[in-house]
């Protein structure tokens, strides 16, 4: 039984398979089904915003209005400093705008290539997410999680997904990657941002 009122099933409006089961990880205490959009037959959502927030509340709407679901989406990506706050929203297809594939070693290879010469490797993993009841949802719910770390070259340990093995936690003495998966989502952007929109949902649930 769902530990929210009202919610026992969700739509994940991602296709990335480490996402769904990061969320899937974060919700199951909750009793709450985690269902990735594919396996629904829906398509990713266009991404054309200059904001987290905007493209997660767009693919939040899509995934609902394809599933008749109440849907969960986020949107993340790693800031770097050196240079100016990018990949940012386009952290998923960095390479591929440059031409390149669209996977995660080419993105990390193209960020490894624009910080050499760079004095700072300083940035910050961001993450939003938005849940919307339906799909014209007038109030949706929005949190965010901020992740503070650095770039490396060299990639280390076998975990997570995307830039997590480029990504160094000087106060851990590891990457993303080395860290076991709970342990990464109680420290993790994504983590943060779950547990703040659990609070919110919990408030608006409430008897």
């Amino acid at each position: 039984m769902s530990a929210v009122p009202g919610l026992s099933r969700l739509v994940l409006a991602s296709g990335n398979a480490g996402k769904l089961r990061e969320f899937s990880t974060l919700l199951e205490p909750l009793g709450l089904e985690v269902v990735g959009q594919a396996s629904l037959g829906i398509a990713e959502a266009p991404e054309p915003h200059a904001t987290f927030v905007e493209n997660a509340l767009a693919k939040a709407r899509h995934a609902s209005a394809g599933s008749g679901l109440p849907a969960l989406a986020d949107d993340s990506g790693i800031c770097l400093d050196a240079l100016g706050g990018a990949p940012g929203v386009h952290s998923a297809r960095w390479a591929a705008m440059a031409g390149g594939p669209r996977d995660d070693q080419a993105n990390n290879r193209r960020v490894s290539e624009q910080l050499q010469g760079q004095a700072s490797r300083a940035g910050h993993y961001y993450c939003v997410l938005v849940l919307v009841r339906s799909p014209d949802d007038p109030q949706p719910l929005i949190a965010d999680g901020l992740w503070r770390g650095e770039f490396i070259d060299t990639p280390r340990g076998e975990g997570g997904f995307g830039y997590d093995p480029h990504f160094w936690l000087p106060a851990l003495g590891c990457t993303v990657a080395q860290l076991a998966p709970e342990r990464k989502n109680a420290l993790g952007h994504r983590g943060q941002a779950m547990r703040a929109l659990l609070e919110k949902l919990r408030a608006v649930t409430a008897p």
